[in-house]
């Protein structure tokens, strides 16, 4: 009868085995996707909301609209920066006379200078109730005075740049319940590609992702019954799109594309209380998968969404701990 291996020997062996079995893939699987760190990185306001986030020359950088409430006659955007997306520092803010700042969004243009957009509401008496503005930096504390995008009463609520190109849409803010699709060689004037692009159950904020090969996706939030958010598909020139309802609804959405090719899709999540979330987005099933709730809860959400050093970073905005507050979470794959 042959003897079995020394303990020692069968001991080695059966780490071999398991680590094996982690290769292979054969059951064993990585750790879940997880909140390495969620900090408050700003609370200077009654109200801190609505952010977006930007790593350009080596620093990060996050913008949020500042306020005495959620909604006040007041709003300002600010902006922080920050080396090390640990320390963060005011870089500049944007206040106007005639008008509630709202919603910042920050992007880069084609020759490398910083665009900060926004909506007005607009003080009464005005000739509208609200117009898209935007405001440029070489380098994010000194801004030009604002440039009136897009059209009166139309929200571009969020500008994303493709190959020159800088697109949006806009959504109505009369009443009227449609979107209309704009783009820009400037970014300073838009013109109409699409004047109805959705128009039913109250379409509203979007986010755009452009693959390597052009093809272009699209998710807007709407606010009807059920309100469940539109998938959208296109290719250039952009002027034809094939839409399908998602499975669930998304408040303030933002895209991220991963480098090996998959979507990230954030927001504000309704599944039992309301939170921020991230969700793996399939857009052959249009399908939204959480796989991550942000710390987060009450009046949240509005994330911007950056890859960084293999992780996802999120800037989001909370209640959860008492005042509306901006945070900025890290958050690990595997």
């Amino acid at each position: 009868m042959m003897a079995g291996p020394k303990p020692g020997v069968a001991h080695r062996l059966a780490a071999l085995a398991f680590f094996w079995l982690v290769l292979s893939g054969s059951g064993i699987h990585a750790a879940p996707p997880r909140v390495v760190s969620a900090q408050r990185i700003w609370d200077a306001a009654p109200h801190n909301a609505f952010t977006d986030l930007l790593r350009w020359h080596d620093r990060w950088w996050c913008v949020f609209r500042v306020g005495q409430a959620h909604v006040s006659s007041d709003g300002a955007l600010q902006i922080l920066v920050s080396a090390d997306g640990n320390r963060w520092t005011a870089a500049a803010r944007i206040e106007s006379d005639r008008a509630d700042l709202r919603d910042a969004k920050i992007c880069v243009t084609p020759d490398d200078r910083l665009v900060l957009s926004g909506a007005g509401a607009l003080h009464p008496p005005s000739p509208a109730k609200h117009e898209s503005l935007a405001w440029f930096s070489a380098d994010g504390t000194a801004w030009s005075k604002p440039v009136v995008i897009g059209e009166p009463n139309q929200w571009l609520w969020r500008v994303t740049w493709h190959r020159g190109t800088a697109w949006s849409i806009g959504y109505d803010t009369l009443g009227e319940h449609f979107t209309r699709l704009y783009r820009s060689s400037d970014g300073r004037k838009f013109d109409v590609v699409i004047p109805t692009l959705l128009d039913q159950q109250r379409p509203n904020e979007h986010a755009f992702s452009f693959a390597p090969d052009d093809s272009a996706i699209c998710v807007v939030r709407r606010d009807g019954d059920p309100g469940h958010a539109m998938l959208g598909k296109s290719r250039p020139p952009y002027t034809d799109w094939k839409w399908r309802e998602l499975d669930r609804r998304l408040g303030g959405p933002a895209l991220l594309r991963l480098p090996d090719g998959r979507l990230v899709a954030a927001g504000r999540l309704h599944d039992g209380a309301v939170h921020a979330g991230l969700c793996w987005l399939d857009p052959e099933k249009a399908t939204l998968t959480e796989f991550v709730r942000l710390p987060s809860g009450g009046d949240c959400s509005y994330p911007g969404l950056a890859w960084h050093e293999g992780r996802i970073w999120a800037s989001y905005y909370s209640s959860h701990e008492g005042r509306t507050s901006i945070y900025l979470a890290r958050v690990a794959l595997e």
